[in-house]
């Protein structure tokens, strides 16, 4: 059985990690694009972005100051059981952290009404929830949404599009966001299901580790094409120019109707993502 505390420890921990820990398969990209990067500005600031990252895991420092608004996915295995309510622990994981938390956070979390701050509110932390058929464990992954990345996202919707439409309206979101969402970035797309659904396939597409070759042939050479397209804009890293805007586009789709929405999700070059399995016996495994 797992319990209530674990939750609330394992959430809680997951986003401390997110805001002091750059990933490594993201530290290794940029590394490898500080190789290739021809425009000397670029390569001084990507040096820099991968200094900042060492040094805030060295001395357990924020590696931004905008920590983002707390967000979740959470996969329950069919065969788990738990002590009490999930959703409430990771709650109490959040409150917990934000008032112990070294060095403090700030209070992001935002009344759209209001415009009052504060460390909690209606809704917070934002959960989703999913179930694994047959799995002995709970999957949590952490995914704090800033305000740079999280102000360009968008989604439309299309009536039969192309896949020159397609790619079109992902290139018009990236080149309207220029370098506000604090590049390089990684793009998430998804295309079809509904509104909601498609928002959610593009969430989930940011959060795909880099490899990873899209098992869908078309999506494939898509995300090859964009990608080359985006870092043809020249944006580079925090917007000095240069050869890398972005370091991954990941694409899913889902059967739909007429009427297919396209969104387009963005996470800036920390690619705050933190992952932990809890298996049924309490054991904890932790991921990137």
């Amino acid at each position: 059985m797992i319990t209530n505390d674990l939750i609330k420890s394992v959430t809680a921990n997951l986003y401390e990690r997110s805001l002091k820990k750059i990933p490594e398969d993201t530290k290794a990209v940029l590394r490898r694009a500080q190789g290739v990067e021809t425009s000397d500005t670029a390569k001084k600031t990507l040096t820099i972005m991968l200094k900042n990252a060492d040094l805030s895991e060295e001395k357990d420092h924020l590696i931004c100051t905008d920590v983002g608004i707390p967000v979740y996915s959470v996969k329950i295995g069919t065969k788990v059981s738990f002590e009490g309510g999930v959703r409430q622990a990771i709650v109490d994981g959040f409150a917990h952290l934000a008032s112990h938390i070294q060095p403090p956070i700030l209070r992001v979390v935002t009344n759209p009404l209001t415009h009052q701050r504060s460390y909690a509110g209606k809704d917070m932390p934002i959960v989703t929830f999913d179930v694994i058929d047959d799995a002995d464990y709970v999957e949590i992954i952490c995914a704090p949404k800033a305000m740079g990345s999280g102000r360009w996202e968008a989604l439309d919707t299309f009536v039969y599009p192309t896949l020159e439409d397609i790619e079109k309206y992902v290139l018009e979101v990236v080149m309207k966001a220029g370098s506000q969402p604090c590049p390089p970035i990684v793009v998430g797309v998804g295309i079809g299901g509904t509104f909601d659904y498609a928002a959610r396939m593009a969430k989930q597409q940011i959060l795909r580790p880099f490899g990873q070759i899209n098992p869908e042939p078309i999506l494939a050479a898509m995300e090859e094409r964009l990608l080359k397209a985006i870092n043809a804009m020249g944006f580079g890293p925090m917007g000095t120019g240069g050869d890398t805007t972005a370091m991954a586009v990941h694409i899913d789709y889902a059967a739909s109707h007429g009427f297919m929405p396209i969104a387009v999700a963005l996470n800036c070059w920390i690619n705050r993502r933190t992952g932990a399995r809890i298996s049924n016996d309490g054991t904890v495994e932790w991921f990137e």
